[in-house]
């Protein structure tokens, strides 16, 4: 089983959730961190916009009531089928890619990385991340 169209990936969390839009060849065509209320528009938008129907989602703590909110969308008359991927660890991850591409400045350069926290949520790498582990499974 292979995919090669855009996956919209869901860090779910129960005040905000990280949303990513990824491609297999193409990377990170956007990401954005959201109000959990604003969740089922923003995917039918993306939905629409992406044109794809493959939507994934981290099965940790929240995703169980994001999960019933989107299962409410429907497409062509169908309820969205969303897939559920092994969240474990991927805030850790997220904290790293993040300070990959933000690498601290002046004096907080010296401080190890381990000892610091990045200075915005990190649930929008979280979800690239999450992506990048479907991709995995799915096109082995």
């Amino acid at each position: 089983m292979t995919t090669n169209q855009t996956i919209i990936s869901i860090d779910p969390g129960r005040e905000k959730c990280g949303i990513a839009a990824v491609h297999p060849e193409k990377g990170v065509l956007q990401k954005n961190i959201i109000p959990t209320q604003d969740l089922p528009s923003i995917i039918k938008e993306w939905l629409s916009k992406y044109q794809t129907k493959t939507v994934i989602m981290g099965n940790g703590t929240s995703s169980k009531d994001a999960k019933n909110l989107l299962e409410k969308i429907l497409i062509n008359g169908q309820s969205l089928t969303v897939n559920l991927v092994d969240e474990y660890r991927t805030t850790d991850e997220g904290r790293r890619r993040y300070w990959q591409e933000n690498p601290p400045q002046g004096f907080r350069r010296l401080i190890p990385l381990t000892m610091q926290t990045p200075p915005q949520p990190v649930d929008d790498y979280v979800a690239v991340i999450l992506a990048e582990r479907y991709l995995e499974i799915v096109n082995k």
